[in-house]
């Protein structure tokens, strides 16, 4: 699957570029469909606890899912918003299985 990574107001190191790669394309194993996707990374200067932010955009035929979470490290914000994204295609493909009965 194609993903774009954006970082925001810094330098993402290839290592992370690589994890979150790997992360989106594991979501292809729930729906096969998913056309694209947009990776957003940025640090919020407010807070100092859970100042890394990941927002991830999955393009679908006919929809988008989104998925945003703050954590301590981009690692960890990554799982969580990938695990959100996963709960969300399971929905949107038993809606769809539920629609062609």
């Amino acid at each position: 699957m194609k993903v774009q990574m954006h970082s925001i107001k810094f330098d993402a190191d290839q290592k992370l570029i690589d994890f979150i790669q790997k992360k989106v394309d594991k979501l292809e194993t729930f729906f096969d469909r998913i056309v694209d996707g947009e990776v957003y990374m940025r640090l919020d200067k407010n807070d100092n606890q859970g100042n890394k932010i990941i927002e991830i955009l999955l393009n679908l035929p006919g929809s988008q899912l989104f998925a945003k979470e703050v954590a301590p490290t981009f690692e960890e914000a990554t799982d969580r918003a990938t695990d959100a994204l996963r709960r969300q295609l399971k929905k949107h493909k038993e809606k769809q299985i539920a629609r062609q009965i």
